[in-house]
């Protein structure tokens, strides 16, 4: 059975002007599409199986990403249904010097794992076996209580 850790998945994007908006940082929609790719990575390496998007929660941008910084988009699988994969993403804002860190957006989606005929198809149980693993779990499970704001 896969364990909470196989999901976590990290992927860096440097902002650039083209991904800007009028203010000279990130349009949110680049933003969320970044979440959703990682996001579903995430739920694919899970399932081991494609995963369609189902449902992205309430996103909360608590700050901008100015053009030339990083974007560093995190997610990982803390809950399943018979075919649903719920992952929670986080946005960070990264000095690329520095490696400084500041949390800039979160959201929980839900994934649906599909079989060849893009028909639901049941995932497996999640597994955590590592007190790390354990940490993100409650951490997710707890946001996602609040109303998706962790």
């Amino acid at each position: 059975m896969p364990d909470l850790q196989d999901t976590f998945l990290e992927n860096r994007y440097m902002v650039q002007p083209n991904h800007a908006n009028s203010l000279g940082t990130t349009h949110g929609g680049n933003v969320l599409k970044w979440m959703d790719e990682v996001g579903a990575m995430s739920a694919m390496r899970f399932a081991g199986r494609d995963c369609v998007t189902a449902r992205m929660d309430q996103v909360d941008f608590k700050q901008p990403i100015p053009v030339g910084e990083t974007a560093l988009v995190e997610a990982y699988v803390y809950e399943t249904g018979r075919s649903s994969v719920r992952v929670r993403l986080r946005v960070f804002r990264e000095d690329p010097r520095s490696g400084e860190r500041e949390l800039t957006t979160e959201s929980y989606s839900v994934y649906v794992a599909i079989d060849d005929d893009r028909e639901p198809v049941a995932v497996p149980e999640l597994t955590v076996e590592t007190d790390e693993g354990e940490r993100l779990r409650a951490e997710a499970l707890d946001g996602d209580n609040k109303g998706n704001t962790a």
